[in-house]
């Protein structure tokens, strides 16, 4: 393939990821401040380690989960990338 399209792919990618970042403040936004509560919790991808923070243990454990679930996805994404260039 050529590198203009996985260049292509790279690009949607992130516009899909901005989106979805703007579509989840616009719902948190929408539900009000009823009682003052926020849950919340964050993934920082250092290479393939993960810095896991968030504010309770429901939170911390969907982030951990997506997480890894991204981790494997870039994992097969880059084996299937090495065999294409094979």
């Amino acid at each position: 393939m050529n590198a203009a399209v996985f260049y292509a792919f790279g690009l949607v990618f992130v516009a899909v990821g901005i989106i979805i970042v703007i579509i989840a403040i616009i719902l948190a936004s929408m539900r009000g401040s009823g009682n003052g509560k926020v849950k919340s919790a964050g993934v920082i991808l250092v290479g393939a380690f993960p810095i896991i923070f968030g504010t309770d243990k429901k939170s911390v454990k969907t982030a951990l989960m997506l997480a890894l679930a991204l981790t494997i996805a870039v994992v097969i994404a880059f084996m299937i990338y090495y065999w294409i260039l094979r």
